[in-house]
């Protein structure tokens, strides 16, 4: 089983993320996906669980802004800006904090939760790279770059 962390894809789904979420179980988005037909596209290919961002329009009402998940039995909380967190990470037994908005990459362990941030998946933003995530059964986190 693999999940996938994907964020602000902007309506853009590239074909080369699509071909590397081939094969995924279950697809984490982070916000910013900007119209429906996005998230109908990735949940053709496993099942997604989406956080709103600030750039999702009336549409994405009924998505919320945070929301707590399993991930291979430890918990992870979503959020698309990293400073809207709404819980003290630390306190409240979360093992990762799963962000976007910023579309760079982050990967760093503050008071001993992971916080992660898969980057951009969709169009770039100034000469920052195109990514997303996998999360292997094991935990660990790997970084995929889309070459665009």
């Amino acid at each position: 089983m693999t999940v996938a962390l994907v964020a602000d894809t902007h309506n853009l789904l590239r074909p080369e993320l699509l071909a590397g979420l081939a094969g995924v179980d279950r697809i984490l988005h982070l916000g910013d996906v900007c119209t429906p037909e996005v998230l109908e596209r990735l949940q053709a290919i496993a099942p997604v669980e989406a956080v709103r961002g600030n750039c999702d329009g009336s549409w994405a009402a009924a998505i919320p802004h945070t929301r707590a998940v399993d991930v291979y039995g430890k918990t992870a909380y979503m959020v698309h800006i990293r400073a809207d967190l709404d819980v003290d990470p630390a306190t409240s037994g979360i093992d990762y904090v799963f962000f976007g908005h910023s579309h760079q990459p982050c990967d760093e362990v503050t008071d001993g939760v992971r916080y992660f941030n898969p980057g951009s998946a969709g169009p770039r933003r100034f000469s920052l790279p195109i990514t997303f995530a996998l999360i292997r059964p094991d935990g660990a986190l790997e970084l995929r770059e889309i070459e665009a």
